[in-house]
């Protein structure tokens, strides 16, 4: 009799358990939301790669739909016209979104009611009214937003912060942020990208946009959440005759009650960067790259090498699917996470209202 009850809870054990480890080495299934934005090459890169499975494409442009990089690795018929068609035919648990941060606020709409999950391109939305209705479709339906932002995967991001934890450079009083690069008529961004990139509705600004939540994000992340005090910015036009309609360059000021966060946005740079220097009480750590870094802290100038991230937590397609799967639960302020962007969003939205009138805007 005993052996019978040690083979049905073996056999029970193996019912329950087989499905879910079947379930969770499955590829996601993957929606894909637009083509026009330059960052699908992140998609292009890793299809065959197994982790996830692209079985709906939505555009609404016919030519781009018809011609575009990512036609040769998925078949023609997986292509729709219409983003409601491709989600009710196709059943995606996730989607991508490749559009115009304007429409992110649209892709939600329709995806949260069904149970779909959300990944964005960075940032989350245009403005703060967007940022709400987006958050309120999220909470009610339960689906995971988030963002992606390349600087989310350096592997000395995430080795500051650690070294930052673990108290090494003592209390943060400054960060100062670089990010951009010459331009995107100057590197050669695609006219279906820049098109709406350069549209101060479609895209919600200039460079403060495209460069400013960078370093809004990996301050929300590495203050741990912390509101600021106060914000305010700077946004030029460098090259008028280039981008008459938003700024090319834009300076945000963040205060914060016991420290200063200096963000540098700009299309105007000689070089592309996406670097930080963080000050601290006892030291310094300064992120020069992906992968090189330099820190100064008793008295000791180094240059560690960064250990490199491990799975799931170095690619965000290998981290969307582990959140949809549930192996990962985002914490709160995490670079990716709803309550992190939507302090992004605040944030760049001060920066712009700032520059408009002159004057600090207070949180």
């Amino acid at each position: 009799m005993q052996k019978i009850r040690v083979l049905l809870l073996f056999s029970c054990i193996c019912i329950f358990s087989f499905p879910l480890q079947a379930q969770q080495e499955k590829p996601l299934r993957l929606g894909v939301a637009g083509l026009s934005h330059g960052h699908l090459w992140e998609v292009i890169s890793r299809v065959e790669r197994g982790d996830f499975t692209v079985v709906g494409v939505a555009e609404k442009n016919d030519s781009l739909r018809e011609q575009n990089r990512l036609r040769g690795k998925v078949d023609a018929s997986l292509f729709y016209a219409d983003l409601e068609e491709m989600l009710d035919k196709t059943k995606p648990e996730a989607v991508i979104v490749y559009e115009s941060i304007y429409d992110h606020l649209k892709v939600v709409e329709l995806c949260a009611p069904r149970g779909i999950h959300v990944m964005v391109e960075k940032p989350l939305a245009v403005n703060m009214k967007h940022a709400g209705r987006m958050a309120e479709l999220a909470r009610k339906y339960k689906i995971h937003l988030l963002t992606n932002y390349e600087t989310t995967w350096y592997n000395t991001n995430q080795e500051a912060r650690r070294l930052i934890n673990e108290g090494l450079i003592g209390e943060i009083t400054r960060m100062n942020i670089y990010d951009g690069h010459q331009g995107p008529f100057e590197i050669g961004c695609g006219k279906e990208f820049t098109d709406w990139l350069t549209d101060p509705v479609l895209n919600g600004g200039g460079a403060v946009i495209d460069f400013g939540c960078y370093g809004a994000n990996l301050a929300t992340w590495l203050l741990k959440g912390e509101t600021p005090k106060s914000v305010y910015g700077v946004l030029n036009r460098q090259k008028p005759d280039k981008y008459p309609k938003v700024d090319d360059d834009a300076t945000i000021v963040i205060e914060y009650p016991s420290r200063t966060v200096q963000i540098m946005a700009s299309w105007n740079w000689p070089m592309n960067r996406k670097d930080m220097h963080i000050y601290g009480s006892r030291g310094y750590i300064y992120q020069n790259t992906s992968t090189k870094m330099a820190v100064y802290a008793d008295r000791t100038l180094t240059q560690p090498e960064p250990p490199a991230l491990e799975a799931p937590y170095n690619d965000a397609f290998f981290y969307l699917k582990a959140v949809v799967r549930g192996e990962i639960i985002p914490e709160p302020y995490d670079l990716s996470s709803l309550e992190n962007n939507l302090i992004v969003v605040r944030i760049l939205e001060a920066a712009i209202q700032s520059s408009k009138t002159g004057k600090t805007i207070h949180f």
